[in-house]
């Protein structure tokens, strides 16, 4: 819808096609220069005589071609009326999308506006402007009218007249005057489903060895076979569905395909055979996180749009979310939506290999930034699923506007079983895995997501320095940054201010070592709040080619630098000799040089 309906005249008569060829090379910005400056003369010259068309608009007065000119296709109703009923003819007769291209004019009507790069600073509108814009409008006010914005110079519309009969009648299809959002209430109609569906990992993984990213595979298979809650479950793959242990749902719960599945694909004769269907629950979106993540906000916010809940669970290469689509997940937070995002293969040494591109070590910290975001970095089968018990709780059991961001790691390890008593640590954010074992000094290491193995390794090495180690396992540094927040401001306005979480775990003056996969910034979010002296090891800079132990060792998060931290940290407290985490920075091979190419000037 590019060119009023006046144009009409002329491309119908175009029996050479040089006028439409003539209007397509004029770039955007000679229009937008010839509807500011509204001189018939001047468009005749530009567009017409440049490209030897001047017979073709000879019967027109330069009055009459500003006019033609000055009105593009929306702005046109007759156009746009008819560009919008093909599409709905498209629609029923097949289903097909339409895309509408559609040219405006900024500032349309008010000529000392129309087409100006200025249009954005002007505040007030002139007598003139008001004057044209009545005019061009057709509002039956008169000069004097115009001057005095008052209640008796409004145009009230007679209520026999067609436009008021169109405009209520709008109106009342529409649901009434004033946007009005109804959302289901899922908390009364869905019922979620018990423990026992994210039960499976409580007693560990029996020794095998498994990543997290496959545990919440395993998880959510069960959550999409339970009754009812499970077929509202739906699930949005970009890319390499079986890296994520995805390919075993095809079978089960198939890829959507409207039409069904009209092709034999090449693993027909495999158990994980590529299945479609209409009713299929997997969306599997092509490498497109833009297209996947518009899928995903469309099922996210279904309890509101349909009030028919659907749960949406998107999985994607971390470090293509909130980098690529973080805008989009801001827009998803505004319309309320609830579900989850899982960003696998996560952690700035845990994939290892993919360098720059894929290794994310930021996106916890990302997450933050958006308030209806709760991000999570479980190191266990087990908190993976109070993390999705829990999220599913939230946003069907209680009917809360928000969206849990998990990562999920590919490096395998066997999967403890669940301690006593830790659930309600998990869901706010840090908890001790486990008590130290007798020694002349202790401390504290804070693990989290797959680098938890090394915070569990540095235990054998301390013991050779005579020290003790308290593992706690930190499932969310935001979570507990944003309660000790909130109670902070509750107790500087005078109000019932609670003890923070963190610090009623770590508020003693103990030395506390905390070791990741993000950057350090992430851990240093609970640094207020902590006791004693806290240190905190994380992958700070671009990620990088290399094997799992060569990048831990680059980075500083592997269970030596670990040992070292935590030995440095009692020398300065005066608790052993400071020859101790020298002994062991010699003992493992740690120096204070590294050699990093992204701090370095590269001269070829």
């Amino acid at each position: 819808v590019i060119w009023g309906g006046k144009f009409n005249e002329l491309i119908e008569a175009d029996h050479d096609g040089k006028l439409i060829e003539a209007l397509e090379m004029t770039p955007d910005g000679d229009c937008q220069r010839l509807h500011a400056k509204a001189d018939g003369a001047v468009i005749r010259k530009d567009i017409f005589e440049k490209h030897g068309l001047l017979d073709r608009v000879a019967h027109w007065s330069d009055d009459e071609l500003l006019q033609a000119f000055q009105v593009p296709g929306g702005h046109d109703h007759t156009k746009i009326f008819a560009a919008f009923k093909q599409a709905e003819q498209n629609a029923d007769e097949g289903g097909r999308p339409t895309v509408l291209l559609v040219k405006t004019l900024k500032g349309y009507s008010l000529q000392t506006f129309l087409g100006r790069n200025t249009v954005h600073q002007k505040k007030m509108m002139s007598d003139a402007d008001m004057q044209g814009y009545r005019d061009a409008l057709g509002i039956k006010l008169s000069d004097e009218q115009l001057k005095i914005p008052d209640a008796n110079n409004l145009i009230m519309l007679p209520h026999d007249s067609p436009e008021y009969k169109y405009l209520t009648s709008r109106r009342t299809e529409l649901g009434g005057y004033l946007p009005k959002r109804e959302p289901a209430k899922t908390s009364a109609l869905i019922e979620i489903p018990d423990h026992g569906t994210y039960a499976m990992f409580d007693s560990g993984s029996n020794g095998r060895e498994i990543s997290t990213t496959m545990t919440f595979a395993q998880i959510l298979r069960k959550m999409m076979q339970a009754p009812e809650f499970g077929q509202r479950v739906t699930l949005m793959v970009t890319d390499e569905s079986r890296t994520f242990g995805i390919d075993a749902f095809f079978p089960i719960f198939k890829i959507h395909a409207p039409f069904g599945q009209n092709y034999t694909p090449v693993d027909a004769d495999q158990m994980m055979k590529y299945a479609e269907a209409p009713n299929g629950q997997i969306l599997q979106e092509g490498i497109s996180e833009g297209g996947a993540i518009m899928t995903w906000i469309a099922s996210a916010t279904s309890y509101a749009s349909q009030q028919t809940p659907t749960l949406p669970f998107l999985i994607y290469y971390s470090m293509f979310g909130f980098q690529r689509v973080g805008d989009s997940i801001w827009q998803a937070a505004d319309m309320r939506a609830r579900g989850f995002l899982i960003g696998a293969t996560y952690g700035r040494t845990t994939l290892n290999g993919e360098g720059l591109q894929h290794q994310d070590g930021h996106s916890l910290l990302m997450a933050l930034t958006c308030p209806a975001v709760k991000g999570w970095d479980p190191a266990f089968g087990y908190e993976m699923a109070a993390i999705l018990e829990n999220g599913v709780k939230e946003m069907w059991g209680e009917d809360k506007d928000v969206i849990y961001y998990v990562t999920a790691y590919n490096e395998n390890y066997p999967m403890p079983s669940k301690p006593e008593g830790c659930d309600e640590g998990i869901i706010k954010g840090l908890y001790k895995f486990q008590d130290a074992k007798p020694a002349e000094h202790t401390v504290r290491i804070i693990g989290s997501g797959a680098i938890m193995k090394q915070a569990l390794d540095a235990i054998d090495l301390l013991a050779e320095f005579g020290v003790g180690a308290e593992i706690w396992s930190a499932t969310s540094y935001g979570e507990l940054h944003r309660e000790a927040v909130a109670s902070d401001r509750a107790a500087r306005l005078g109000g019932e201010a609670p003890v923070p979480w963190v610090t009623e775990c770590l508020g003693d003056g103990s030395i506390t070592v905390a070791v990741s996969d993000n950057m350090t910034a992430y851990p240093k979010l609970i640094d207020p709040w902590v006791g004693g002296d806290y240190i905190v090891l994380g992958a700070d800079g671009f990620g990088r080619s290399d094997s799992r132990e060569a990048l831990r060792r680059f980075f500083e998060v592997d269970k030596e630098h670990v040992t070292v931290a935590a030995l440095d940290g009692l020398a300065r407290a005066g608790k052993i000799p400071a020859s101790v985490p020298q002994q062991a920075r010699e003992k493992f091979g740690i120096l204070a040089e590294r050699k990093d190419i992204c701090m370095e000037t590269y001269a070829p």
